[in-house]
Parts: C-alpha cells; sequence; structure tokens
C-alpha cells in the first residue's frame, strides 16, 4: 500500500511525536509520498517560525528522501470535487482539495489528522494515524 502524508502528520513525523517515526520505518519509507502542495506548505511554515535556517534544512532533508507528487494529475479531480462540494455548501481549502486529489488520482491513502475536513471528498481512502493509533 501506498501513503501520501498530509502536511499535519509531517510536521508530527519532524517533531517526532505519536510513534510516526517508527511506524513509518516499520511500513518502508518508499511507501510514503508528499503532495507538491504539502512541500509549499513545509516550507512556508520554516519561512514564518522562529528558526528559518534550522527548519528549512529539515524540510530540504526530507524531500531529498522521499518522492513528491507532481499535481498535475489531480486537477480535474480537484475540478469536479471543488464543483461538488460548493453545490453542497461544504467546500474545503484549496490546498487540502489538491492534496486529496492527489491522493484519488495516484490511489493512495491519505494518512492525517484532519478527518473531517478530506472526509467531504469522494472516493478518498484517510488514515488517522494520530487520534486512531
Amino acid at each position: 500500500m501506498e501513503y501520501l502524508l498530509d502536511t499535519n502528520i509531517c510536521i508530527h513525523y519532524f517533531k517526532g511525536q505519536y510513534n510516526l517515526q517508527q511506524k513509518i520505518q516499520d511500513i518502508g519509507f518508499q511507501n510514503f509520498f508528499i503532495s507538491e502542495i504539502t512541500l509549499a506548505e513545509l516550507i512556508y511554515g520554516a519561512e514564518k517560525s522562529q528558526n528559518i535556517a534550522k527548519n528549512l534544512n529539515v524540510v530540504e532533508t526530507f524531500a531529498e528522501r522521499i518522492t513528491i507528487i507532481p499535481i498535475f494529475d489531480a486537477i480535474k479531480i480537484y475540478g469536479k470535487e471543488k464543483a461538488r462540494l460548493k453545490t453542497k455548501g461544504t467546500i474545503i481549502s484549496d490546498l487540502d482539495l489538491f492534496i486529496g486529489a492527489t491522493a484519488i488520482i495516484n490511489n493512495m491513502t491519505l494518512v492525517t489528522r484532519n478527518v473531517r475536513e478530506f472526509e467531504r471528498m469522494e472516493n478518498i481512502k484517510i488514515e488517522n494515524w494520530i487520534d486512531n493509533s
């Protein structure tokens, strides 16, 4: 099984929280991916942090090890889901929509703590390793 890590999971991973490092090691790092959107969010977080250089180094080291999935193939799902959710009055953020669409188009399970947001998307597989660990 392949997993797409949401931004919040990456942050907990960096902080050594919730036994995520061990869980990812046990499954095999090669089975984990992030979206380009997640990388952008991680860089933003590092840039606005108190220790920019240190946190950018953490993100860059992580980005060198993990496969980063481009969002191009997810664009159609993004558009379809955004329209569907807007019609229902249950929109979610554009960045989360792109992350979710990336998981869907690549048939990956999204690992996130933000289940309430993502579960509104159709055909998405979600696992919460924080609150259900």
